[in-house]
């Protein structure tokens, strides 16, 4: 199982309920290929723009906001400690806002799009170079798909602003 942690701190968006996300979280690290046991924490901070842009650049020393930011602590083949944070996350419901009027699904399936990507870097996949990116692109339709079945996106992440 996975113990959420999730900090809101976008003034724009409206978070969405947190037991609905943690459902949905847990179904997104099954479906990316992650360990459900024994017990690990995945930490979710949600940010505006500027925030991201500074996350960015101190953490990761990319220049500009985007979209997710992923630290992953799944090293040790051989396990992981119990109840520990295995998994960080700081998303951009901004940048959702912005991508998702662009794409079929909008807000609501960006938001969902991200937390798989995050999730899916987690679990080994890459998008730095074309052969990987196109395995990563093919695994988040694949994840996206699979959770559909069970969630509606546009119910977890509304487009409501504050």
């Amino acid at each position: 199982m996975i113990q959420l942690h999730c900090r809101w701190q976008n003034r724009r968006m409206r978070p969405p309920k947190k037991s609905d996300l943690r459902r949905f979280c847990h179904a997104a690290a099954v479906a990316a290929g992650l360990p459900v046991e024994p017990v690990w924490d995945l930490n979710l901070l949600f940010v505006n723009d500027r925030s991201m842009a500074r996350y960015n650049a101190e953490l990761v020393g990319h220049e500009g906001t985007t979209d997710v930011i992923t630290f992953s602590y799944f090293d040790d083949e051989s396990g992981y400690p119990e109840n520990e944070t295995m998994i960080e996350l700081i998303i951009n419901p901004d940048a959702a806002v912005r991508e998702g009027s662009k794409r079929p699904g909008g807000y609501s399936w960006e938001m969902a799009l991200y937390i798989v990507h995050g999730l899916l870097h987690s679990a080994g996949e890459d998008d730095l170079s074309p052969a990987p990116r196109r395995r990563m692109r093919r695994r988040e339709r694949e994840c996206l798909t699979q959770l559909e079945k069970e969630f509606d996106f546009s119910t977890l992440f509304t487009e409501n602003p504050l």
